[in-house]
């Protein structure tokens, strides 16, 4: 029944020597019941990327996790009683059976319900193996290898000679309905085959525990939602769960939902504490296994799309760990357990050869609206070293801070201001309010309001801060700045040439800031000043220890030597989007570019940004982990500086010992690859490459002299009362579920930007 794939050994080769064997972590003591690291369990295998069980799957999750890992297989019995692993009791919706064998749906009963679709137990064994294929039923993830695959059997998976398995007996009492005995078929396999064996069942697992005496299996109680009713007893596990010793007669730990640990609220912010479940569990000698993790699903707002920081939350904490995870995304957890657990408290080290800059774009905006106070503030607690202020105008000569000249989403604008709506072709298409049509006192009235780029999707940002911050102007963003303790700031000039003729000088007010606030001769903290204007960066040449940043914005796959030679003039860093990093093919990475190479080569620092948290965000080469995101751009790509949203990923990643490439760790976060993956799919399945995007010219880069400022606006206008915020088109939407639809629009319009 085996198959050969010739380009797994692409996975093999690529990260051999990336899961040697992990010696115990120094430092603190880890609070699971025996002390040792907790246990990454990949369900399915790695079924975040590759269809769930299939061959792929257990086979990356062996090459690319911890060496101990734990391939989890849900069992699925055909009607010659053998086993595969497949997760579900119907087939139809992640495989192609409902293709191959039309007139085989059913209907059967489970728990008093009609279940209608493809059951394992209508096909032999030949059957499933032989003609169906597997499939991706997550729309996030790729569908690039459906049909590629075919069910996989568990004696294969034990071919592959992991460290450890644990068979999930989810179905025992439906298919000993008919006739088909989960306990006799593992009775069959093998001594000592099985490291774990889960159920939801209990009167199956005191059954098999009785024949199971000499073996080394642990067999676990897998507790389901509480409210459901467990069928041996008719107790709901959430009544079962009250009673931990009666359960520690028959089970040496507990699987449940990793909610039952700590809890996650209606507007999906995590309850102020955890249950005491796992410390009660640990005194009576109960292990306890949480389930439900994976990167691509809205997490709690509190960990800001950062699935590393959700693990750390159950694995490193003060109080305690639970003794292993159940995840579609072992990867990750890897990373979690070997890297990034016990180093939070690590010194941060400093930028330069041992990793980039951190640069935030509008402070920390993952976590507050953009260009606030509470942004640049939270910022700074998290590490950056750069905080960033796009300079805007009001019609009366006051800068400050905000991401665009457009503040009517992100202000409270649209409601106070509607009238103030027209098109400025210059600087977009489309209709807006803008801040030089403004007073400052009027701007002064407005709240912030947090943007979310994926709001779309169910994705929120931090919704119960989406109008908290102040707006801050350049002094004051200037004054915070010298108060910290941060490595330097950037300071962005948009529609120079355009305001001018409107009569306000942008250049002229942010010359006379920085000077006023004594940058033009501050020596410890870095200036730097960004702009798509070359003619903006000429300007400030005069102040000689200001580093100038060209902002191109777009996408280019390298640069022509005149382009270089004239950038060299008036920049001496480049700031470039993602989207010129990378050569993309369906979602996944073919090659890098010559971008950075070309620029590093003639002697220019370069930034790459801008890296938000958010899975929609991220290549399917990430992993939907923006710490490889961020591992890629410093270690692969080797950027300069990361411009990101989310400045305490970065942070957290550099703290880590696995951030040090130099110490050659049993185990590390390795950065993307680009091909690895790609060249793993089938033919046919990809759609055509793009044509390479265009070098940069000196056309792209050479701006014509600023003109002169007309007048300066002084008539500052009555300012209105504060602004109604209870209808900002920013209300609170909390995210409960992913409107998958919209994942997929999305994934098209965002991967690329």
């Amino acid at each position: 029944m085996g198959a050969s794939y010739p380009h797994m050994f692409l996975i093999l080769l690529l990260l051999q020597g990336a899961s040697a064997a992990l010696k115990p972590p120094a430092g603190p003591k880890w609070l699971t019941l025996s002390g040792l690291p907790p246990l990454v369990i990949a369900r399915g295998g790695f079924s975040g990327l590759f269809p769930d069980s299939s061959q792929f799957a257990y086979q990356f999750a062996l090459t690319a996790c911890l060496p101990d890992v734990v391939l989890l297989c849900d069992l699925q019995l055909s009607s010659d009683r053998i086993g595969f692993c497949k997760t579900g009791l119907t087939l139809d919706n992640s495989t192609t059976v409902s293709e191959i064998f039309p007139k085989m749906e059913r209907t059967y009963k489970l728990h008093g319900e009609d279940v209608r679709g493809w059951f394992s137990l209508d096909f032999t064994a030949e059957q499933l193996a032989q003609n169906v294929s597997l499939i991706q039923n997550i729309f996030s993830r790729p569908s690039t290898f459906d049909g590629s695959l075919r069910m996989y059997p568990l004696d294969e998976v034990v071919e592959l000679h992991p460290p450890q398995i644990w068979l999930n007996v989810q179905y025992n009492s439906f298919f000993l309905e008919h006739k088909l005995s989960s306990e006799d078929y593992i009775l069959e396999l093998p001594k000592d085959t099985l490291s774990y064996i889960s159920s939801p069942e209990i009167e199956f697992l005191k059954s098999l525990g009785g024949k199971l005496k000499k073996a080394k299996t642990k067999l676990i109680f897998r507790l389901l939602n509480e409210d459901i009713e467990e069928p041996s007893t008719k107790k709901t596990y959430g009544e079962l769960l009250k009673d931990l010793k009666s359960i520690k007669e028959f089970a040496v730990g507990i699987l449940v939902p990793k909610t039952y640990i700590w809890p996650v609220e209606k507007d999906q912010y995590l309850a102020p504490s955890p249950t005491s479940l796992v410390k009660d569990a640990h005194a009576i000698g109960l292990e306890v296994y949480a389930s439900g993790f994976a990167n691509d699903i809205v997490l709690s707002y509190n960990y800001s799309y950062d699935p590393s920081a959700e693990y750390l939350q159950f694995i490193d904490n003060p109080d305690f760990s639970v003794d292993g995870v159940l995840t579609d995304f072992p990867v990750t957890a890897s990373g979690a357990v070997a890297c990034m657990a016990h180093s939070k408290g690590n010194p941060l080290p400093p930028p330069g050869k041992s990793r980039p800059l951190i640069i935030t774009h509008n402070g920390a905006s993952g976590m507050f609206a953009g260009s606030t106070d509470l942004a640049y503030q939270e910022a700074i607690k998290d590490a950056a070293d750069i905080i960033d202020c796009t300079v805007q105008m009001s019609k009366d000569g006051t800068a400050f801070c905000m991401h665009s000249a457009d503040i009517s989403s992100s202000t409270t604008a649209a409601t106070a201001f509607a009238s103030k709506a027209s098109t400025v072709h210059e600087i977009q298409n489309k209709s807006g309010i803008f801040s030089f049509d403004l007073s400052w006192s009027e701007i002064a009235t407005l709240r912030p309001a947090l943007v979310s780029p994926f709001a779309q999707a169910g994705m929120q940002r931090n919704p119960l801060a989406k109008n908290a911050g102040k707006l801050m102007t350049l002094p004051h963003f200037l004054d915070l700045a010298k108060a910290s303790n941060i490595t330097g700031i950037l300071i962005e000039i948009e529609h120079a040439a355009y305001l001018a003729k409107r009569g306000i000088g942008i250049v002229e007010a942010v010359s006379s800031a920085l000077t006023k606030a004594g940058y033009d001769k501050e020596t410890k903290q870095q200036v730097f000043v960004q702009s798509d204007d070359s003619s903006v960066l000429e300007a400030f040449k005069k102040f000689k220890t200001f580093r100038r940043v060209l902002n191109i914005e777009a996408k280019i796959s390298g640069a022509s030597k005149p382009s270089l030679d004239d950038i060299k003039k008036f920049a001496d860093t480049v700031r470039i989007n993602r989207n010129s990093v990378a050569q993309i093919t369906g979602y996944f990475m073919t090659h890098f570019t010559d971008t950075v190479g070309s620029l590093q080569a003639a002697n220019l620092t370069v930034f790459v940004g801008v890296l938000k948290n958010e899975f929609m965000n991220l290549g399917f080469d990430f992993f939907a982990d923006p710490t490889i995101e961020v591992a890629t751009y410093a270690y692969s790509v080797v950027a300069d500086g990361i411009v990101t949203d989310y400045p305490a990923t970065a942070a957290s990643y550099f703290r880590s010992p696995c951030s040090d490439m130099k110490l050659n760790l049993s185990y590390s976060i390795l950065p993307a690859q680009p091909g690895a993956l790609v060249n793993l799919a089938a033919p046919g399945m990809l759609a055509p490459a793009g044509a390479p995007a265009p070098l940069l010219q000196p056309t792209d880069v050479v701006d014509p002299p600023l003109p002169p400022v007309k007048a300066v606006i002084t008539a500052d206008a009555p300012a209105p009362k504060a602004a109604d915020n209870t209808s900002s088109a920013f209300s609170s939407n909390t995210a409960n579920g992913l409107l998958w639809a919209g994942v997929v629009a999305l994934l098209s319009l965002t991967f690329l930007h």
